[in-house]
């Protein structure tokens, strides 16, 4: 079993920025993935954006060009990087990891966007 715990969410004024962070306790380096997921109330969780074991990443379209993810393998850790936040972004956000037969998720951090 790995453990993911997120940290960095909180309250933030529209334009804005925070920085989401995702430590495993086990390694990510043999992970197929890692991605970070959302989910506003009354909303499915949708994929905001992941980054592979190589390094290449991909966005929601409604992210793209305002969040970075980004990974740190010595650490265990993956990062969101979130600038020029909406509304819309407010959602819990989830860690996820991909270790393609098994797949681990995090318990959460709000992420809270005010108008």
């Amino acid at each position: 079993q790995v453990q993911l715990v997120e940290s960095g969410g909180g309250l933030v004024q529209a334009g804005g920025s925070l920085r989401l962070s995702c430590t495993a306790s086990g390694s990510i380096f043999s992970t197929n993935a890692m991605a970070w997921y959302r989910q506003a109330p009354g909303k499915q969780r949708e994929l905001v954006a992941i980054i592979t074991r190589g390094g290449s990443t991909n966005y929601a379209d409604a992210v793209k060009g305002r969040f970075t993810i980004s990974r740190d393998n010595a650490r265990n850790t993956i990062y969101l990087q979130m600038n020029s936040l909406k509304a819309e972004d407010t959602a819990v956000y989830y860690c996820n990891a991909d270790y393609i037969t098994l797949a681990f998720w995090g318990q959460g951090t709000q992420v809270t966007v005010s108008s």
